[in-house]
């Protein structure tokens, strides 16, 4: 069995062929500093756009390499399992290289993903309600076409091409101190690690995994690979139960720290990188940069690279988030409060309004409220306004005009 010294190894010569191999098929995403997120994290900010790479994030990188490999050794088609980005990355590799590709999907995953992993060729298979009941179809699937499976992280060629990131960022900003970078199984922590602790060891890698899925975390502190039972994220990419026997093996030895994120901490990323950056993330893809900007990381004064490791986020999803961003910001807010149910009464209500610019999204009019007495009915107003001051000052006017109205948080 290899020592962890030797799995790097391993996975750092690797690499350096996957560099030159899987830059032929892909984008060398843009590195940009942030002067917004430098400020509010207190530390020089540079961001890794994986979002606008091919299939919408960095999956793809191993999923080449791995099929290069694979293609060399004879293999007609490859059986992947995925609900997300290994899929796209998996079906866009086969399409590359002239081979067949077969997709098993969960029957809950979304419309969207099955339809951006068809669209580059590939079989897609819809099979049972969860992953591992998908895992368990396609391996079936390999077995009897003679197909190749394609793990999506615990697999040495996988993770030397998802390394080759660290070699763009070696050759695009050379010069930095630390790198955030998210956990799902482990794979892409596993081939930045081999090779930055390899050539460049004074750079520091922290791992970032949601509270609701520590993994990686939970292993390293029992001392061995476990399987927790996790609960839904906005982070889907980053769920997974356990993560793999190799990616163990590296990440427990050698990364320097593992922090978590709540949900709300990811979803605030989204919705900055959104309305500062202009950059579309998912949720694995904002983990990073919410670990630096919920102060978790201590990296004062020091040049820091957050990976934004896709940008396919479900749209329903990211309207919850967009909305959640506004009322947190005070950008949107719910006023309750009770009025006479006479006419004019809420005309009245709406002229205040209107007169600190505040613009009515929704209005409810409850004339049953049992709390409230006869003749009076509760109503609530969703208004998108200019500041958290100007709602401030909407309620204070309410309250002199004799209108009991309150700010719902």
């Amino acid at each position: 069995m290899s020592t962890p010294q030797q799995l790097l190894n391993t996975v750092f010569t690797r690499s350096r062929e996957a560099h030159d191999v899987v830059s032929k098929y892909i984008h060398r995403t843009p590195v940009d500093r942030s002067a917004t997120f430098s400020r509010l994290c207190g530390c020089d900010v540079f961001l890794k756009y994986e979002n606008l790479q091919k299939t919408g994030a960095f999956k793809v990188r191993g999923a080449l390499f791995k099929v290069y490999q694979l293609v060399k050794k004879g293999v007609k088609g490859v059986v992947a399992s995925s609900a997300g980005n290994h899929a796209q990355g998996v079906a866009y590799a086969a399409s590359c290289f002239g081979i067949k590709a077969i997709i098993v999907m969960p029957e809950t995953a979304s419309i969207a993903k099955i339809n951006a992993t068809r669209s580059y060729g590939a079989e897609v298979v819809l099979y049972g309600k969860v992953y591992d009941d998908a895992e368990s179809k396609a391996y079936e699937i390999a077995d009897r076409l003679g197909y190749a499976f394609v793990h999506p992280f615990d697999d040495i060629d996988v993770m030397a091409g998802q390394a080759t990131i660290a070699w763009e960022l070696i050759e695009q900003i050379n010069d930095f101190d630390v790198i955030v970078v998210p956990i799902g199984g482990g794979g892409l922590a596993s081939g930045i690690l081999a090779v930055l602790k390899t050539v460049r060891p004074r750079i520091k890698v922290i791992g970032v995994e949601p509270e609701n899925a520590p993994k990686m975390l939970v292993s390293i502190k029992r001392g061995v690979p476990t399987t927790i039972t996790p609960r839904p994220s906005l982070a889907d990419g980053l769920v997974t139960k356990r993560p793999g026997e190799l990616t163990y093996t590296i990440v427990s030895n050698y990364i320097d720290d593992i922090v978590t994120v709540t949900e709300d901490e990811i979803a605030k990323a989204i919705y900055m990188l959104l309305e500062r950056a202009k950059v579309l993330a998912e949720g694995a893809g904002a983990a990073a940069l919410a670990a630096l900007m919920s102060g978790k990381i201590k990296v004062e004064k020091q040049r820091v690279v957050a990976l934004v490791t896709g940008g396919n986020i479900d749209l329903t999803a990211l309207s919850r988030v967009v909305s959640k961003g506004l009322l947190s910001e005070g950008r949107i807010a719910k006023l309750r409060g009770s009025l006479p149910d006479v006419p004019g009464s809420l005309k009245s209500v709406l002229e205040v309004i209107a007169k600190y610019r505040g613009n009515i999204l929704d209005i409810r009019h409850d004339r049953y409220d049992f709390y409230r007495l006869p003749w009076y009915a509760t109503v609530e107003i969703l208004v998108e306004v200019p500041s958290s001051e100007d709602t401030k000052r909407i309620v204070n006017e309410l309250r002199n005009r004799g209108f009991e109205f309150e700010l719902v948080e």
